[in-house]
């Protein structure tokens, strides 16, 4: 599976799309397209790639990327509900750029790093961000400048460390597509760095420099930061015991993978799982 430059269908006759996604998964790979977009997930739980950043999402979250910014979102591969959400893209220049829209391009700025909004801010706004799939013409033009504007006004929350302004050479894409769809089926199993290597065609010391300018840090590091992601979305939706999650996210010793939960949630298992319980 290759991320290449996707193909949105916007041209002289329409420059916004609205449309909701309902299917078994989120089958689109790590990818970028010159149009910004606005995504809502309604249902469905997994990782979310945004630029450099790597998380776990759920449903109710909002999250603004500015074109060129390279992004996907993966559902759990034991997902029992389907991948549902609410997407609306739009070709820069569309609004012009003046004072009394500074806010909007001050957030547009920030979206170069992918921006999420407080939940109860997503929810607030749910009901418009639906009603826009049902526009069309100057209605919808009209509509999404007033929800930009709006969205503007409140706080969010960058997530990759690096901006995406330019656009991403195409085999860039598609190296880190394979890439990512390897640690998502293998993710549980030992990992070598030749594996990878090998996968995109590179020499070990190539690959790492590869991913650790793609990415923002080393191959290991990431993957941790990946297993402690599913590990933690286990804690939440499993009655497994931490030491059956620590083994099915990869780790032979359970004391290292006490030490690298506490490095990326900065809480324990077993204080992560109280937490949560209790929510």
């Amino acid at each position: 599976m290759e991320a290449v430059l996707e193909q949105i269908e916007l041209g002289k006759k329409q420059s916004i799309l609205a449309f909701e996604y309902n299917a078994p998964h989120f089958d689109t790979p790590w990818h970028f397209h010159p149009q910004h977009e606005l995504t809502y997930i309604e249902e469905s739980v997994g990782t979310k790639y945004i630029g450099d950043y790597v998380g776990f999402y759920e449903p109710g979250e909002l999250v603004l990327l500015r074109s060129n910014l390279p992004h996907c979102w993966k559902n759990h591969s034991d997902a029992s509900k389907q991948s549902k959400s609410i997407v609306i893209q739009w070709n820069k220049g569309v609004y012009a750029k003046v004072p009394e829209l500074q806010s909007l391009f001050r957030m547009l700025t920030s979206a170069s790093r992918g921006v999420i909004f407080d939940k109860e801010v997503a929810a607030s706004f749910l009901p418009r961000i639906k009603k826009m799939t049902q526009l069309d013409s100057h209605q919808l033009y009209i509509e999404l400048l007033n929800l930009l504007s709006d969205l503007s006004e409140c706080d969010y929350t960058t997530l990759s460390k690096a901006h995406f302004i330019d656009d991403l050479p195409i085999e860039f894409g598609s190296r880190m597509s394979k890439i990512h769809d390897f640690i998502e089926k293998r993710f549980h199993e030992k990992i070598y760095l030749k594996e990878l290597a090998d996968l995109v065609s590179m020499s070990e010391q190539s690959f790492s420099r590869f991913f650790s300018k793609m990415m923002g840090r080393p191959f290991f590091t990431f993957l941790n930061e990946y297993r402690i992601n599913i590990a933690s979305r286990m804690l939440i939706d499993t009655d497994l015991t931490i030491a059956q999650i620590g083994y099915a996210c990869g780790y032979e010793s359970l004391p290292f993978f006490h030490k690298q939960f506490q490095k990326f949630m900065h809480v324990s298992p077993l204080k992560f799982r109280k937490k949560h319980a209790t929510i």
